[in-house]
């Protein structure tokens, strides 16, 4: 039988014959090897293409670790913003992107010009933009920020900047909702969100929690397909007993010492493989099934053998962009390295 892989919407995949699996995945990293490329997955990637990755994990962790890590290439498995954050970090290295069609809907909701006419109209507010944005976008940034300190960020401006301090936040609106409640104030937040989290509701998550009694909860931070999960924790309309917010580490980390033998996870849905393979006698259900990012499926084992053989399609972000958008990030990882 042949393994389909995920396909974008409206289009139909080319089918992976089991027995080619093995020579492209072989094929895949002895042309790593001769374009010395480190290959970057991030976790909602295909199964397969989390195999033949040296490194998976969120899109942050894996431009630092593409930083870190030699090689003149990087080659990376996940969408458009996150190779342009590896293209500003390291910015020596040739990033490939092997679908560069590969978006995100939560960066496509601002664009730089709105995000310019927006400090206009609100002058002396610094801004605050979660990662998941384009690097135009940050580069008229002050501040980039995670899920998972955003909190943090925004309590140092208050305390550095002072406490009247006006912050445009975007694009996420339901990460801005969740910091204003963690918080106790107000903030100028953009509305925006993620085509994957805006389908997750408490009914639906409080019907998985009935079907699955005991279950752990875990929420994942890091995606936007859960910035929603994380405002309704705050606000009580999800139970916060037995949930838990954490890194993708910090699932995997908790999966394997936890005694509970069900979890809910509220995330992407690609990262119930990383689960299900560190803990075969453990069952991992989704919050939300409808939590797939297509965009995150559009990169295959062939496209990436292809990247690597053609050494094309090269994501690059120019100079001075770059030099401009390194420096909310760098002020982000200075507050929580």
């Amino acid at each position: 039988m042949p393994v389909q892989t995920t396909p974008p919407a409206g289009q139909s995949p080319a089918p992976l014959e089991l027995e080619n699996l093995p020579a492209l995945k072989r094929e895949v990293r002895e042309l790593a090897e001769q374009r010395d490329a480190v290959i970057l997955a991030h976790n909602y990637q295909l199964p397969e293409i989390q195999n033949v990755a040296h490194f998976v994990g969120d899109s942050l962790g894996l431009s630092r670790q593409a930083a870190a890590a030699g090689g003149e290439t990087i080659a990376f498995c996940g969408v458009h913003f996150m190779a342009e954050t590896a293209s500003i970090l390291c910015p020596d290295k040739t990033v490939l992107l092997p679908d560069l069609d590969a978006g995100c809907s939560l960066a496509d909701s601002i664009t730089a010009d709105e995000l310019r006419a927006w400090k206009a109209a609100n002058p002396g507010a610094i801004v605050v933009m979660y990662v998941n944005t384009t690097a135009e976008v940050k580069a008229e940034t002050d501040y980039c920020c995670t899920s998972s300190n955003a909190v943090q960020v925004v309590e140092h401006i208050w305390r550095e900047h002072g406490e009247h301090t006006e912050i445009l936040f975007g694009p996420d609106m339901f990460l801005g909702a969740y910091v204003e409640k963690v918080t106790g104030r107000r903030m100028k937040v953009w509305t925006g969100e993620c085509h994957v989290h805006a389908g997750i509701r408490p009914r639906d998550i409080t019907a998985v929690r009935d079907a699955n009694p005991g279950a752990d909860f875990l929420i994942h931070p890091e995606c936007g397909c859960s910035t929603s999960v994380m405002e309704y924790v705050a606000a009580g309309d999800v139970d916060a007993e037995n949930t838990h917010m954490l890194s993708t580490g910090g699932m995997l980390k908790h999966a394997r010492e936890s005694e509970a033998d069900t979890f809910i996870v509220a995330t992407e849905t690609g990262m119930l493989y990383p689960l299900e393979q560190e803990n075969p006698g453990k069952r991992f259900v989704p919050a939300n099934r409808a939590a797939v990012c297509q965009y995150m499926k559009m990169i295959t084992l062939p496209k990436l053998r292809d990247a690597l053989r053609d050494m094309s399609p090269v994501v690059k972000v120019e100079p001075e962009i770059a030099e401009r958008a390194r420096v909310p990030i760098e002020r982000m990882v200075a507050i929580t390295p």
